[in-house]
């Protein structure tokens, strides 16, 4: 068995004695993935646990750049962000949309990620290619349900500044009134009244 396999299967035991073999902890697949992108991907949480012990890279791109950092927040792999968090994760890094961690994890619906990520020094009104910022993906990108509720909630509370607009000059309550979203529309015009 190889390192990613052992990697993307949570074998800790083959992992350790590849490891131990001398496997490169930056070694890379075809599509340029480390084995703890991989571990990441597949939540393979104690895989990743060793592979970032053994000094794996948390901020290590792939070929359409994702980092095991990047795709613990985007996909609320919640306990493999906060080790690549503690391993000197860089909250700088973006996406291949130009997103921070923080603006896939609300648009995915991730209220705990946003939690954890809305504790580090992560800017929070970045805006990625787009044009979006992760308040206006919370809504564009969103069913305007509790979830996302939530984590507009968290967004505000946080500080995070509802009146940026995209780049056809649209803010966030003018889309959630667009789709309907009634709750978002409470809350984000509660927000507009007190600024």
């Amino acid at each position: 068995m190889d390192i990613f396999t052992a990697a993307t299967t949570n074998d800790t035991e083959t992992l350790q004695a590849l490891l131990a073999q001398g496997a490169a902890t930056e070694a890379r697949d075809g599509d340029g993935r480390t084995p703890l992108l991989l571990a990441t991907r597949a939540n393979a949480v104690e895989a990743a646990r060793l592979l970032i012990e053994a000094g794996a890279d948390v901020n290590a791109k792939d070929a359409i750049h994702d980092t095991p950092y990047l795709y613990a927040g985007a996909e609320g792999r919640l306990e493999i962000l906060r080790l690549c968090l503690a391993a000197g994760a860089n909250l700088k890094d973006t996406n291949r949309y130009g997103g921070t961690a923080l603006i896939p994890a609300c648009h995915h619906g991730h209220p705990e990620t946003v939690a954890v990520l809305l504790k580090t020094e992560i800017a929070i009104d970045h805006v990625n290619r787009l044009g979006w910022t992760a308040f206006l993906e919370t809504v564009l990108l969103s069913d305007g349900g509790p979830v996302h509720q939530d984590i507009l909630q968290q967004l505000l509370a946080a500080g995070a500044n509802p009146q940026i607009p995209d780049l056809d000059g649209v803010t966030a309550l003018e889309h959630a009134q667009q789709r309907g979203y009634t709750e978002m529309v409470t809350l984000l015009t509660r927000a507009k009244n007190r600024s």
